[in-house]
This record gives structure tokens, C-alpha cells and sequence, in this order.
């Protein structure tokens, strides 16, 4: 049975956007889907959601997979680099970000909440060691995350990426609450690892 753990956006909550339709499509026989409120979600912190999301696993295995979006996909890379290296099955990651435009951090509080998240490093070396099976989706016109971003995610991680056209930052907030894309991307994931 494959476990796909879905990781929310800062501020959201796990029936936001387009995660209830995933989960929704990918549940089947075969496939066991998770979806939880992280904590604090209004002001993510690393250690709290780390942990958190370290509580909602049982086992990591070749059958575990991640689907994160946003400062969710920071949390899985941050989550793997604090284990001991196994094998699992792979990760795909929605609009992420290792920087982000100023738009993202242009007040006080976004400001403070995401400077940990964008300098406290991640062990990118150790995180491929779990799995060479990561994907990547952005989106042409992002107003947090610079397409920029691609090629650091291609460089640092081997990641196999993606770019879709005018989705925002591909979230409920742009009216995206289903995107062939991702499921396309979760289910070769699947099937890749």
C-alpha cells in the first residue's frame, strides 16, 4: 500500500485548494492518502512543523510519498534531512521555493516568519540520498515564487520540473482547485519509483 502525505501551504489548512481533489483521486486500493492541519499555520515555524509532520508518520519506505506545496515542500526536505536515510518511494513538490520575491515578505510579519525558512540551510545531499524521484511544478507567473526557482530545484536536487501557464501560485487563492498537472505528476511518480 503506498502512503501519499499531503503538506499544506503556510496559512492553509489541509481542505484548501486542490488538495481535497487529490486526495480524492489518488485514493484507491493501491494508494492510502494523508492529509492534516499543520500548527500555527498563520506563522509556520521549522522546528514545530518538522516535528509535527514527523508525528504524522509511521514508517518511511519505498511505498511513502510526498506531495508538499509551497513552505510544504521546505517542511518535507526539512522533515527527510532529520532522518536516517531509507529508501522512499519519491516527492513532488507544488510552487516551491528556496527564495521568494518580494511581494512574498513585504511586510513586518511575513518578513519575520519566513527569514528562518529562507537561511536556515538544507542539506540537499542528504535528502537525495532517499529517493532520485522528485518532481517539481511552478507556475509561469507566480507573484511569490520567481521561475527562477526552477533551475535552482533541477541543480540542487535532480529534480524533473515543470512549468504550467497563468496558475498563480497554484492555490485556492487563484482559483486552482483541481490541476491535471499535478495528478499527472504524482501518479508517473508513482509509478517511477
Amino acid at each position: 500500500m503506498n502512503k501519499i502525505y499531503i503538506v499544506h501551504c503556510w496559512d492553509g489548512t489541509k481542505d484548501d485548494g486542490w488538495y481535497p481533489w487529490l486526495d480524492e483521486k489518488l485514493t484507491n486500493e493501491n494508494n492510502k492518502v494523508f492529509r492534516f492541519n499543520m500548527p500555527n499555520t498563520a506563522n509556520p515555524k521549522i522546528g514545530e512543523w518538522v516535528s509535527f509532520l514527523d508525528q504524522q508518520i509511521d514508517n518511511l519506505d519505498e511505498n511513502t510519498y510526498f506531495v508538499g506545496h509551497s513552505i510544504g515542500c521546505q517542511t518535507i526536505l526539512r522533515y527527510l534531512q532529520s532522518k536516517d536515510v531509507t529508501k522512499i518511494g519519491g516527492v513532488l513538490l507544488v510552487a516551491p521555493w528556496l527564495d521568494l520575491l518580494d511581494y512574498a515578505i513585504e511586510d513586518e510579519e511575513s518578513y519575520d516568519t519566513a527569514m528562518p525558512w529562507l537561511t536556515e540551510k538544507i542539506d540537499f545531499e542528504k535528502v537525495k540520498k532517499f529517493t532520485d524521484n522528485i518532481h517539481c511544478i511552478f507556475s509561469d507567473n507566480d507573484y511569490f515564487v520567481s521561475i527562477d526557482q526552477k533551475d535552482k530545484f533541477e541543480k540542487l536536487l535532480d529534480a524533473k520540473t515543470l512549468v504550467v501557464s497563468g496558475k498563480g501560485h497554484i492555490s485556492g487563492e487563484d482559483n486552482v482547485y483541481e490541476l491535471k498537472e499535478i495528478l499527472d505528476e504524482c501518479n508517473k511518480m508513482i509509478s517511477e519509483k
